[in-house]
Order: C-alpha cells, then structure tokens, then sequence
C-alpha cells in the first residue's frame, strides 16, 4: 500500500475558514468559526484522504528570507482580526487532539515547509496531497503530488493536477512562477511588470516559455508598449519570479516520518468539542468512547419500605432525580435523602402517595439541601409537591465558584472538590440510543452516592462562597431566583393553537404562492428544497454563473444565492422561500409540538452563561426572529391564561449602556443619561463634532453600532462588518469615541490591570469570571481575556439587575396581594399576565420596582406597554 503524505497550509485555511462562516460564538464567549471551518476541513480530508502521514505547516511571523528581497513584500496585508487571532491556540488543540503534527520555522512561510516536504515525500515515493487557500502552491503539482486549492467556502476545492493546469491555464506548473513573476500578485504585494493581467502572461508563457527566455527576447514581443514596459520592469519581474518561488530546501527539522499519523485521540477530540461546544459535531466522531472504569467503594443505604416521619431531621441533604432534561414533562424516576442518621432511597411511588411525605417537602422550616433547585421544586410540584425550606443549591454554588467549567451532573462539581467515588450520568446511564434506567437496586445505590457526594462538598462549597465574597449573591440573588424561575415554568405560557394553526396555513398558502411564481420564473416544475434540481435549474437551464461546486453538483448555498441575487429575479424568491419555509418549520410548526393543554413551559438556564444572563430552551422564547414581519407576528399566538387578562411587558432602556456610565463613571455619559438624551445621537455629536441637527441618521447608526460595541468588546474588524466600512475608518471611530468618553477609556485600562493580578473580574453584585488567559503569553489568548475582561462586568451587571428585579418583583405583587403573573423573562425585558384591572397598579409599581432594583449614578429607566396578547404589548 502506498504511503500517503498530506500537507496542509494552516495560516490559509485558517483564513479561509475564518472569512467563509459567520463570526460564531460558543457560550464562553470565544469566536469559534475559523476552528469549526478547519474542522469541517479536517474531516473530510481524514475521511477522503485516509493519510498516512500529514503535518500542518504555519507560519512563524512577520518577516522571512523573501523581505530581504523585497522589503513590501507582503505589505498590503491588512491586520489579522483579533476574532481570528484568539482562534489559532485552539486550531492548535484541534490538531492535537486529531493527533497531527504542526510546524513553523523562523524567516520560513509555510509554502516552504510544504515545499521542503512534498519533494521529500516525491523522493520516498509517497503520494503527496497539498491543500491550500492559496493558489502559489499549484506550482508544487506533479505526477505524484496533487494541489487542492478552497474555492468559496472551507470543504468545496478545486484540484489541481499537472492535466488540469495545462487545461486551465495552458501551461505546466513550472511555469506558475513565471506567470507570477509577470503579473505579480496583488496578495501578496508581488510588483511584477504593470500592466501585464494573466491573459497576457499566458499568452508571452505559451510563446517563450520561461521568464527568461522572454526577457532574453523582447524584441520579439508584438506590441511596443509591452515591449517598453518589459524592458522597464525588466528587474522587477526577475524579482517577482524569485518571490514567487517556493523553496523546497527549507532547513526543516521534521522528517516524513515524525509525520505518521497515528489517528485522532477519540476522548481528546470529544473533551475539545465539548469545551468550543461544537455539539453537532459530537455524533461524527463514530464509536462511543468506552465507559470509565470506576471501582467504587460499599455504601451503605436504607431502601425505604414506608416514609415515616423520623427519617428526616433538621437539615436533610434530597436528590430527585430525573433522567430527561425536560423535567416538564418526565417522570421522576427515584428520590434520596442523606442526613445525620443515615442515608436513603425512596421509591417514587411511595412519595407521591406519602402524606409525610408532602408536609415535610412543603415545611418551609425543614432545611433542605438539594442540587439543582428550580428543577426539583418543578418536577415535583407536578406532582402535586410544593417543595420549600431550601436553603442550599450545590449546582448555583458551583455556577458562581467558575461560571467557566460545564456542569454535567453531580460527579462532575464534585470531582472539583476532591470526591471521586462516583460514577457520571453518562457513564452509568448510558449515551444516546443506549441510554436506560438499570434495576432499581443498582440505580437506588447510585442516587444515593450523589447524594452522599453533596453533603460532602456542601460545606467546602459554602466556604468558597465566603472567601469570594459571594454569600450575598448567592443567598439573596440566585437562591431566591431559582424559586422564582421555577413558578415562571411551571406557571407557563398560553399559546392560542388556533391561531398559531392559522398562521401556519397562511404562511403555508404564501409559499405556495412562491413556489409558483419559482415555477413560472424557472419556467418548469421541481423541488426548490433540492439543491440538486435547483443547481440544474439555475446553472444548466438558466445558465447563471456558476460560483462554486460541490461532490454532488452546483452548490445553491445561502452565500452562493445572494451572490447571484441580480442576476435573476427567480434568486430572490428563491431566499424569501427558504426563509419563510424556515419560519414555517422551526415556530409555527416547532412551537406546536411543545404546546401540552394550551401552554408552552420552556426552561430558563440559570447556570450556564458566563455572563449571568438567563438562556431559554425546550423551547427558546427569547430567540423568536422579530425582524421578520412574520416572526414578530408569532407573538401573537401567546396570550392570557385567563378572560379579561392582558399581556403587559416591561423592558429596561439601554441598560448595558447606563451600566456602562456608572462603572467607568464618565462624566459626559453620565450627564447625558441623567438628563435623559438620545445617547446614540449624544454619541454621533461628539464623535463627528457636530450640532444635534446636524446629526444624520446614518451618523446616528454608526453611533449606535459603536455604543453597544463597546459593551460586546468589539474590535476594529468586528465594527467593519457590522457598518460594511474599511477597518481603518472603524478603528479611528472607536477612536474617537474613546476620545470623547474618555472614563470609558480609563475603564478599560485599569479593569484589565485589575484582571491580571486578581484573575478575575466581578459585576456590581460580585458575580465572578475567572480570566487565567489574561496573563498569556500567547498574545491572541491574552487579547481575547483583556476583552472579556472589558465587556463582562457590564453584561453581567445588567444580567443581576433584572434577575434582582425579577425577586423584587415577586415580593411585591404578593405584598400588594395582586393577581399578576411574571411569566417571562427576554434578556432586558419582563413579561406578565394580569387581569384589566390591575393595570393602572402595574404602571405603578413595575417601573418603580424594577428602576430602584439597584443604586446607580444614573437613573435606570423602563419602558412598559400591554395589550391583548404578546405581539400587541409593544
């Protein structure tokens, strides 16, 4: 069998990558599109491919031999975008755990280490396999060594082979150099001679062959002012030539075989994908990982028989357990308590027939430590069990202590604090298909030993807390909100079905109505979800150019569609079609299935987000797609549990923004809030030195992308793409905005002077983000941390502000003895339900509770409106 050797060009599929898929984000706060795009990449060459050896080579800096030569070479380049700069450590993990080699080599590029190897890999007879973004390296195609290039987008390349260059170009690969050396290379800051385009290259190519040999006989050439100007440039293409050319005697210090390849570490590969929570890639990596082996030490338990009262004492340590995440829906599978005279299990249906039970569960004077709160006390109560005298949530403690670290299960905090005498979720239970609940002896014995786990580490738990200054946060913040989030959930929300059938047929008729203006446009029937039969449609009988290719055909991607957007009317129905049908499919369709007796009860994630905030799922309400006239329509559907009630939303104006002021203390933001001014129109006077009327929307759109901006971290690049201007026109905006708020700017300096000697930053309620980056000496890692360092006390003060308004409002519609419902929570917006009557009592009390739910330099300020469903509280 022969030896296959593939080398691939980090640096520029990494670029690729980069630029071909949308700035991703995982829940870190880390960009993750370049790393998913090279994995995509490293899938499918694994797959196709099946190497024997590969290496990735990258480059090692700035400056190489060629600068030497040329000083600009390279010149033009613009700045890498910090976005992609902080991806390359983890393009690195990625390598690592595929168990592939990667090099640099100082003055060097990566063309030459692939340059170096490739022949190396030709002399040992190896079938060599080049990729690439960059179309330099076609100069290294031969009988034994293929050059892929990425054409647009990250998997789709063109392959180039000795055939396939003299069918496109006319020439061979040798002369690549040449064709460079004439044309020159606007990426690469190659001169070559002016005027000469590749048309013309390959024509005087065809003629002379070689650079030399055409330079040696100028006075052949036809034309005289191409004559002149390669008698002029004559120089300059030499030097082209010789900038263009890859070294393949590079002094590289890894031999073909430091490159086997000895597989992808499976358990690595599974760890990393989790951490960048490429969760969709999990399933690819083909056999589970086998079970961890665990030998457990005896414990010793009591298997309830009858519930009698004296099993619990003062304070009790319960576990419920569930195996489905949504708790909504699940049965609880087995109880089990831990306290001072021992440990027990209680079967579910002991429980729920036991009256001791329930006046235990509902006394709130009985302590009760338990892991995960708002799920106990919901799966429970659905049980008809309102479970109460909680005093201890070990999962929120464990949120607060590292917000950074996945919670999995009970094993996994308790592994962070010394107790390893338990098996995880997954390795007991099973994954995916094979998931099961095992006899009840065994699971029985397995409740117990988390529950043994939590009243082991509950104390070092509560120790961490104090220590960092977070028993005020903890107790008077997240512990009373997961008894609040859990009345939201289980209170849910109304969805009026019919109306949301009604929206379905309507969206459904109007699609209809697309397809068949698709049709006539087309000028015959077929399946416009294929992309298969709209690839012919398009390329074959519309013959629109083709943009890019993929193994089954033409590629009718989003990217590729809007492309073509002007060169056919049937382009933009096309997209309006596939973004309706996704409408269709995903809400309408998708919210109906988790309607159960008229209401949706979707579940807010307390202890997840790095920032505090609240994430929804099963389904997500926050993420309903309002810009689209008929997303904002979906709101519509829910409506009031009860007759005469109406939906009444509340939402803080510009919260990250008066946060902002208040931290920095920036005296010109500050005054512009306290006298209540349009803060982006504030914004575009200072940046562009203007008067009030003078400012123009469009300045006012820049202002405002700048403001929120600053609060997300934004860099020059990230603004350049939000504002479609160059990145030199952003980087003077932020600029100027630093200039003109200049606490803003002093903000920013000391927070991240602060993060490198704490390690951490906090919010204004002590929320904690644990930064170990920040003090890298990998400079992509620490620009990333001194980012974060920036924007997080910012999103995650606002983030405590409305989870303290969520409380304060909870306390008060029960003081004031009113019927009002909190039923949602949307990022800076509180949604209630709540009988006519009580509206003129709402305007009051939920500006007023939710403005004074902290103390700030400036005045916080709600919006309200209501209406009869969620759409018309606008």
């Amino acid at each position: 069998m022969t030896n296959k050797l593939v080398l691939i060009d980090g640096n520029s599929i990494a670029y690729r990558a980069f630029f071909a898929l949308p700035l991703l984000n995982n829940d870190k706060g880390i960009h993750t599109n370049a790393v998913y795009g090279f994995t995509m990449m490293l899938m499918k060459i694994v797959e196709e491919e099946k190497p024997s050896h590969i290496l990735v080579a990258f480059d090692a800096g700035k400056t190489t031999f060629r600068h030497s030569t040329f000083t600009e070479y390279k010149g033009g380049r613009q700045k890498t975008p910090p976005e992609l700069s902080e991806q390359f450590p983890y393009i690195r993990e990625l390598l690592n755990a595929y168990g592939i080699k990667y090099y640099e080599l100082e003055n060097y590029e990566a063309d030459d280490i692939i340059g170096t190897l490739s022949l190396e890999g030709e002399k040992e007879k190896f079938e060599v396999v080049v990729i690439s973004g960059d179309k330099d390296l076609t100069q290294l195609s031969s009988d034994k060594t293929t050059v892929y290039i990425t054409k647009k987008g990250i998997t789709d390349m063109e392959v180039y082979t000795p055939e396939h260059i003299q069918e496109k170009y006319g020439l061979v690969p040798e002369q690549i150099i040449d064709m460079k050396g004439l044309m020159g290379d606007a990426s690469d800051n190659i001169p070559g001679v002016p005027g000469v385009g590749e048309k013309t290259a390959i024509k005087l190519l065809k003629e002379f062959q070689s650079l030399e040999n055409l330079l040696q006989s100028i006075d052949k050439v036809s034309g005289k002012k191409l004559k002149e100007k390669l008698e002029e440039f004559k120089d300059q293409a030499i030097m082209s030539k010789e900038l263009a050319t890859i070294t393949r005697e590079a002094p590289v210090m890894m031999g073909l075989n430091e490159v086997a390849y000895p597989g992808m570490q499976g358990e690595k590969l599974k760890e990393f994908f989790k951490e960048l929570g490429f969760n969709s890639l999990l399933g690819k990596l083909g056999e589970d990982t086998p079970k961890e082996e665990l030998v457990l030490e005896e414990v010793n338990f009591k298997h309830i028989e009858e519930i009698t009262a004296d099993i619990f004492t003062e304070e009790n340590i319960l576990y419920v357990e569930i195996l489905d995440d949504n708790y909504h829906y699940s049965p609880i599978i087995g109880i089990s308590l831990v306290n001072e005279t021992g440990a027990y299990y209680l079967p579910i249906e002991l429980v729920l027939q036991s009256n001791v039970f329930k006046e235990w569960a509902e006394n709130e004077q009985s302590k009760k430590i338990v892991y995960d709160a708002k799920r106990s006390e919901v799966s429970l109560r659905h049980k008809g069990i309102h479970l109460r005298g909680i005093t201890f949530d070990v999962l929120i403690a464990a949120y607060l202590a590292d917000p950074s670290v996945t919670i999995e299960d009970v094993a996994s905090v308790a592994k962070k604090y010394g107790y390893t005498n338990l098996q995880s979720d997954e390795a007991f239970y099973g994954k995916g298909a094979k998931r099961k609940i095992p006899e009840e002896k065994l699971m029985s014995e397995h409740l117990v030993r988390k529950t043994m786990a939590l009243k082991n580490i509950q104390e070092k738990m509560e120790e961490e807390l104090k220590a960092n200054g977070q028993e005020e946060l903890f107790y008077d913040l997240e512990m009373p909100l997961s008894l609040v989030l859990a009345d939201m959930e289980f209170t849910g929300v109304k969805v009026d079905l019919e109306r949301l059938q009604k929206m379905g047929a309507e969206i459904k008729k109007r699609l209809q109505e697309m397809e068949s203006r698709i049709y006539d446009l087309a000028g015959e029937t077929f399946n416009i979800n294929s992309p298969k039969q709209l690839g012919v449609i398009l390329f074959e009988k519309l013959g629109l150019p083709v943009i890019k290719k993929t193994k089954t055909g033409y590629s009718t991607s989003a990217d590729v569609l809007e492309q073509l957007a002007s060169s056919h009317e049937v382009i933009g129905e096309i997209l309006n079609y596939r973004q309706l049908g996704k409408l269709q499919s995903t809400y309408i369709e998708g919210l109906q299935k988790v309607v159960h007796e008229s209401k949706i009860h979707t579940r807010f994630n307390q202890a997840l987000t790095q920032t505090g905030r609240l994430s929804s799922t099963d389904p997500n309400l926050q993420n309903i797609p309002i810009r689209l006239e008929e997303g904002r329509k979906i709101r519509q559907a829910f409506v009031p549990s009860e007759k005469n009630w109406v939906i009444f939303a509340a939402d803080y104006s510009q919260i990250e923004l008066r946060v902002l002021a208040h931290i920095a203390n920036d005296e010109k933001l500050i005054e512009a809030f306290k006298e209540d001014h349009d803060i982006h129109t504030e914004t575009a006077m200072a940046v562009f030195h203007v008067e009030a009327d003078e400012v123009t929307s469009n300045m006012r759109r820049h202002a405002k992308a700048v403001n929120f901006g600053i609060v997300y971290g934004i860099s020059d690049y990230g603004l350049s793409q939000s504002l479609h201007i160059t990145r030199k026109e952003a980087a003077k905006f932020i600029e100027r905005y630093l200039e003109s708020y200049p606490g803003v700017q002093q903000y920013m300096e000391e927070v991240v002077v602060q993060a490198k000697q704490q390690g951490h930053v906090s919010t204004l309620l002590h929320r904690r983000r644990y930064l170990p980056e920040i003090t890298s000496r990998n400079f992509n890692l620490r620009s990333f941390a001194e980012r974060t360092a920036m924007n997080t006390p910012i999103q995650g003060s606002a983030a405590d502000i409305i989870k303290k308004a969520m409380i304060d409002m909870a306390k008060r519609l029960e003081a004031e003895g009113l019927k009002s419902r909190l039923l949602l929570q949307v990022h800076d917006e509180l949604i209630f339900e709540a009988p006519k009557e009580e509206i003129e009592k709402l305007k009051e009390i939920v500006p007023d509770v939710m403005e004074h739910a902290v103390s700030l330099n400036v005045p916080l300020k709600v919006d309200y409106a209501y209406g009869d469903t969620w759409f018309d509280a606008k």
